[in-house]
């Protein structure tokens, strides 16, 4: 009968830090995604008062001859 108990034991344990690497990585995920949003959004004295994305948006408008790829297509998320 030990030897059942053990097993279980062992099940649960193995279940457990299977849910818990889970979770993890699931907080480092939405972590990042969030870090990536706050730093996509934040306006930036030295660009005038302007978003990163915003900056370069407006740089294309000015001299898209720099540009390899239109800027506007490269926006993270969805693209409706």
């Amino acid at each position: 009968m030990e030897e059942k108990e053990r097993g279980a034991s062992r099940s649960r344990h193995s279940e457990a830090q299977i849910i818990a690497a889970v979770k993890v990585k699931q907080l480092q995920a939405h972590l990042g995604d969030f870090v990536a949003a706050y730093n996509f959004a934040k306006r930036l004295k030295t660009l005038g008062g302007l978003t990163a994305y915003e900056f370069i948006c407006k740089g294309w408008q000015k001299e898209p001859d720099r540009f390899i790829l239109n800027p506007i297509h490269q926006i993270p998320g969805l693209n409706i």
